[in-house]
């Protein structure tokens, strides 16, 4: 069987979903029937999750995990295991829209008010999960002291096969004939927006209004045009140079 050890990590709104999808295909062969059979918080259960532990008891070796926790409170842990890591990046400006558009729908999170309320405060670092430059600069620190594949969303929207290509080999997981034409079938957005174990349509009510929205909304990227005025863009502009100006990037995200 193909094998991983360790996380799947993204910031929030990054493409875990996608990522999730990506691995299980590869995991599976080019089987989708795992992908389309079981909610993939039971294929890669949420580090952060209480019923993670449970999860994992059933699981064998070797296991696929996914989370958001930021390098200082996991990495040490993963510096003493043989973990492989994928951390999957995006540019922070969709992020912001993403993440605003997720505050509608999920219950747990507060009402994100307006949308320059929003942004004020995801620049701020005061959202769930805190600073999107904090996380990204930090996991990207730890490029020689774990295991680790950088990936970007726009990557994947960009190349996908070769993406899994990479994947496949940062992991020894060999592609079998047809896993990446099954792959792409099935990681695309649209096959993933109406797949009910990807796109979050099984959670109860009291957890995600879905009455406020599709938690799959347009998987597009550079959605932040629609949606930035010239001032936010300028005020965002400012802080993502002085937070990141001398950031060695996997990639870097066009901004303007």
């Amino acid at each position: 069987m193909p094998w991983c050890r360790g996380p799947a990590l993204t910031a929030t709104s990054a493409g875990t979903t996608w990522m999730q999808e990506i691995l299980t295909l590869l995991f599976s062969l080019g089987d989708a029937r795992p992908a389309k059979t079981i909610p993939n918080w039971e294929r890669a259960p949420w580090l952060e999750q209480i019923y993670c532990r449970e999860a994992l008891r059933d699981t064998g070796s070797p296991r696929l995990l996914t989370t958001h926790l930021p390098a200082p409170v996991l990495a040490p842990a993963l510096q003493r295991s043989k973990a492989k890591v994928i951390y999957v990046a995006r540019n922070p400006k969709d992020v912001a829209v993403s993440f605003y558009h997720f505050h509608h729908l999920a219950k747990f999170l507060p009402d994100p008010s307006s949308f320059d309320a929003f942004l004020t405060q995801f620049l701020e670092g005061t959202v769930h999960y805190g600073s999107w430059f904090e996380h990204v600069k930090g996991w990207l620190g730890q490029r020689h002291l774990l295991d680790i594949l950088y990936v970007t969303y726009e990557e994947l929207h960009q190349d996908l096969r070769g993406t899994a290509q990479r994947l496949s080999s940062f992991l020894g997981c060999p592609l079998a004939p047809g896993t990446l034409a099954a792959l792409e079938q099935h990681c695309s957005f649209s096959a993933m927006r109406d797949n009910a174990m990807a796109n979050y349509s099984l959670i109860p009510a009291e957890i995600m209004d879905h009455s406020q929205g599709r938690f799959m909304r347009k998987g597009v990227v550079g959605d932040w045009r629609s949606h930035f005025s010239p001032e936010q863009n300028a005020l965002f502009n400012r802080r993502y140079q002085e937070e990141m100006g001398d950031t060695e990037l996997p990639a870097q995200w066009p901004m303007a």
